[in-house]
């Protein structure tokens, strides 16, 4: 076999049975290698350093994870929720109030909506006058003067015409108010023509009728309310504005003294 000079020193020498000197190729040698050890053992690698356990979420990071995971419309769904829970628990929260006086709603004698609420925390006269009564007269003149001497201390005489008993409040609203004002210098205010008894009496005469067991029967009865819109007296128009004056007093002065008290 000739061997060239790039392949000598690849080339092993062994001597022979009779000192002959054999040459063995690199090839002869890794198949004798192989017949005498086995399959040529290759360099190991170095066994891969374990993985670190991921870090513990932080209870922060949890919760943001959440949010950021839930669904797109989840944050409508909570505000819908948010809203329909405060709404019943306002509602909860009126239903414990009882409904009063103070709470209905009225037109005044010129035509203007008015919250009767803007009275609450006075002592109130609530009366259905009449121009053309026999009683006219004697009320008006009596009320104003309650009028001029309580008004100062948190009371208020309020009118409200009627035209159900003997059609004796026929005018308009404007020619009532101009009567009432001429005749008798009423300074207390007045309201627009009502129905107070029947399925048409307006709504705050059907919270006096309910609440006191006494429905009008003629003009100028009378309704007492307190500072809480809770009734505390009625009166026909047989029984005198001087009568009832000093029950009337008695309830102003009460308010003044409890006023004085928070102060």
């Amino acid at each position: 076999m000739f061997l060239g000079p790039g392949n000598r020193r690849a080339v092993r020498r062994s001597p022979g049975a009779g000192g002959e000197t054999k040459v063995q190729s690199p090839v002869l040698q890794r198949q004798r290698g192989r017949r005498r050890g086995g399959a040529p053992s290759l360099p190991s690698r170095p066994a891969p350093a374990p993985e670190p356990p991921p870090p513990a979420p932080h209870a922060g990071s949890l919760r943001l994870d959440f949010a950021l995971a839930a669904p797109p419309d989840r944050e409508p769904v909570m505000v819908v929720a948010l809203v329909a829970a405060w709404l019943l628990l306002s509602a909860a929260a009126c239903a414990q109030r009882e409904q009063d006086f103070y709470d209905f709603k009225a037109v005044n004698i010129r035509g203007k909506l008015v919250s009767l609420e803007k009275y609450r925390g006075s002592v109130s006269l609530v009366v259905n006058v009449a121009s053309e009564c026999g009683f006219t007269d004697q009320h008006y003149r009596a009320l104003q003067q309650l009028q001029r001497d309580l008004g100062p201390h948190h009371f208020n005489v309020l009118a409200f015409p009627c035209n159900q008993f003997g059609q004796q409040e026929p005018d308009s609203n404007k020619e009532i108010e101009s009567f009432a004002r001429h005749t008798y210098s009423v300074s207390f205010p007045m309201f627009s023509k009502v129905a107070v008894t029947g399925t048409g009496a307006h709504p705050a005469f059907k919270y006096l009728i309910q609440t006191s067991g006494k429905e009008p029967t003629w003009n100028f009865w009378k309704y007492l309310v307190a500072p809480d819109g809770k009734v505390v007296g009625a009166w026909d128009p047989t029984v005198s504005v001087e009568e009832i004056r000093p029950q009337i007093t008695a309830l102003v002065r009460k308010l003044i003294l409890k006023k004085r008290e928070d102060l």
